[in-house]
């Protein structure tokens, strides 16, 4: 079986300190072409798709206020903007921005990614994300959110706050697959000659009523390339497994080893059945903070490390050896069902070449992963049909 590989790009690197690494791009870091560049390069190694972070509030080492550290990135692009401008300058990798569930509004949302489809004709995706922190919260006004409480035995009121943050995510998510679907595939006549551009009742109206919000519907954006662009969601322990397994298409998990792997994958296909899930079976992904160098990586995440002024933790595994290396746990977590991993690269550009020009050739000598892109559009290529429109059978 063929290994999917991702990306996950964020700043200059998912280690605090990577901006200052040798080979770092700081000035570049809100610029169009530093954004390219990346891209570029990960299309260059072939890899599946890129996703791109985004947040409602400056980065902060606190859970639940923004902190005064002036030593590390503060700041960021929007993330459907960053990938709508790389869209035109690539033509086969996929292109999976985060937006927020809980303070965006879902028709912007839906349109922004169909739209994306169509830039990149076909290889848009998504990824939904909470934003439970009071301190994004006081950005829109809207509403006052409670302290976030993440130890393994969270206040109560905490517990219940997250929950209805990913009922609501689960709407949004309902309501942005609904509008993409509100336009059926040959809905634009364009007619010159009777006048005619659209058939009006080949756009339907999703009448949506949740608990927050209703939506009528429909989208101002013709159904896209893909008719339903990739979802993903990264997802740590049962309720937001069982919030993948509703909407999503992939799920970015956190094993820490082989043996969690195998348990995680367990859980997963759990939470598969616990949500009734009647689609194909998620595409299970893999996390891993890669530092990757033929010799010495472990030396230079210490040495970032002292810089930032603590050791460096992460909700995923954090690597640090070879391609050789990394390659061979890669392997062997596929084979606990794991299907394509995400890396993150602690530094870029560095530890993202390091994966294009160190590690993939060396999966492509083991015979377990791609010599060249099979297919122009991301669900394709992750064996993924392209789905009717569900308003269709209506008209």
């Amino acid at each position: 079986m063929t290994l999917h590989l991702a990306v996950a790009l964020d700043g200059a690197g998912w280690h605090p300190a990577a901006w200052r690494a040798e080979g770092a791009q700081p000035g570049r870091l809100f610029t169009p072409g530093y954004w390219a560049d990346l891209v570029r390069e990960a299309e260059r190694g072939l890899l599946d798709f890129v996703t791109f972070e985004d947040a409602l509030g400056l980065q902060s080492t606190r859970l639940n206020e923004p902190d005064e550290r002036l030593d590390q990135v503060r700041g960021r692009l929007d993330a459907v903007l960053i990938a709508s401008s790389v869209a035109p300058l690539t033509s086969r990798i996929g292109l999976v921005p985060t937006t927020s569930t809980t303070h965006t509004e879902p028709f912007h949302v839906a349109i922004g990614i169909a739209s994306l489809d169509h830039v990149s004709r076909g290889r848009a995706g998504w990824r939904p994300q909470i934003s439970g922190r009071p301190d994004h919260a006081v950005h829109f006004g809207r509403r006052v959110f409670p302290p976030l409480d993440l130890s393994e035995r969270p206040d109560p009121a905490s517990a219940r706050h997250v929950e209805r943050l990913f009922a609501e995510a689960a709407d949004v998510v309902e309501v942005v697959r609904r509008l993409w679907d509100s336009w059926e595939d040959d809905a634009e006549i364009r007619d010159v000659a009777t006048g005619r551009f659209i058939d009006r009742d080949k756009l339907h109206y999703i009448d949506f009523r949740g608990d927050l919000f209703s939506v009528k519907g429909p989208s101002i954006t013709p159904r896209s390339p893909q008719g339903q662009p990739l979802v993903t969601s990264l997802a740590h322990d049962t309720l937001p497994y069982e919030f993948a397994a509703r909407g999503s298409d992939v799920v970015y998990v956190t094993p820490r080893d082989r043996d969690d792997a195998t348990a995680v994958v367990e859980r997963v296909r759990a939470a598969e059945s616990a949500a009734g899930r009647t689609g194909p079976p998620l595409k299970i992904f893999a996390d891993l903070v890669v530092f990757l160098d033929p010799g010495g990586a472990a030396d230079r995440k210490a040495r970032l490390d002292d810089l930032d002024g603590s050791e460096f933790s992460s909700d995923a595994h954090i690597f640090t050896g070879t391609p050789e290396a990394l390659a061979g746990l890669l392997l062997s977590w596929r084979e606990a069902g794991v299907e394509g991993f995400r890396l993150r690269p602690g530094v870029l550009p560095h530890d993202l070449a390091a994966v294009t020009r160190g590690l993939v050739p060396v999966l492509r000598a083991a015979g377990a992963f791609r010599t060249a892109y099979d297919t122009g559009d991301l669900r394709g290529r992750l064996g993924l049909s392209r789905p009717a429109s569900r308003y269709a059978s209506a008209s």
